[in-house]
């Protein structure tokens, strides 16, 4: 039987990224690629081959002469997928001229969706790929355990940031049970003795280790929930119905400037 081969693109941030990673694995074939932003790429751990959007080209599509290269690359899947390029009529009319298989979907939820924007990404894709699902993401990380809480005090916004002050305060309580370690990003602002890691399945593998994790409606804080770390999340201005991490150990906390 012949297989089928399918790309799977999806662009987005690091938390939105993890919120669809069981819709994306809904999506795995006998051979499936996917397409992402680079810094996503090493949470991708079902798929045959990865590759960052950045480096194929795909930007090109739709606003001058695409690339053969490119054109014939994606004439080689049976079926493509992609949050990518839904508001870009330009690319779509491409596309369906050219007679490529995408079937696009809507990158992001209405932040008053009736549903969870995990549940939301399933149900975009079961018409294409039903699957059973219990839509919290997982990543897997084979590591011994810890005795420390982390903190990671930022987030891609600064208006969805509980203040720092209110952090440092709630650290010192908690280091009179264990130690606390702090965590920060490549963009995020400086912070003495923060932990730093460029690769985000490492980021992952650390995280993993720890007994507690704080922070506020980030990435960083979809990820540490993904890894099966009990979470703290900490939620300002976004709704938690729609954006919560998802897992058995995690608490939403409610803030008000």
């Amino acid at each position: 039987m012949r297989k089928v081969r399918r790309l799977v693109i999806r662009p987005g941030a690091i938390g939105d990224f993890i919120l669809s990673l069981p819709a994306l694995e809904c999506l795995k074939t006998d051979n499936v690629e996917v397409w992402s932003a680079s810094r996503n790429l090493p949470l991708v751990r079902f798929a045959d081959k990865v590759r960052s959007i950045a480096d194929t080209g795909l930007d090109l599509l739709g606003v001058s002469e695409p690339p053969s290269r490119l054109i014939e690359e994606l004439r080689t899947f049976d079926c493509i997928v992609s949050w990518y390029g839904s508001n870009r009529p330009e690319l779509r009319d491409l596309v369906r001229r050219l007679g490529l298989p995408f079937t696009f979907f809507r990158a992001l939820p209405d932040d008053d969706s009736p549903i969870h924007a995990a549940d939301f990404y399933l149900s975009q894709v079961h018409s294409i790929s039903p699957c059973e699902s219990d839509g919290i993401p997982r990543i897997y990380c084979d590591v011994v355990p810890g005795d420390f809480a982390v903190i990671q005090p930022f987030s891609g916004s600064p208006r969805k940031n509980w203040p720092l002050a209110r952090f440092q305060e709630l650290a010192r309580k908690l280091e009179r049970k264990m130690p606390v370690r702090w965590c920060a990003g490549p963009e995020d602002p400086p912070l003495d003795g923060a932990v730093h890691f460029d690769d985000l399945y490492d980021l992952a593998c650390w995280l993993a280790q720890a007994r507690l994790y704080i922070g506020n409606d980030s990435g960083i804080t979809h990820l540490a929930a993904a890894v099966g770390v009990p979470v703290l999340a900490l939620f300002g201005p976004t709704n938690p119905a729609v954006w919560a991490p998802r897992g058995p150990h995690v608490r939403v906390g409610h803030w008000r400037r």
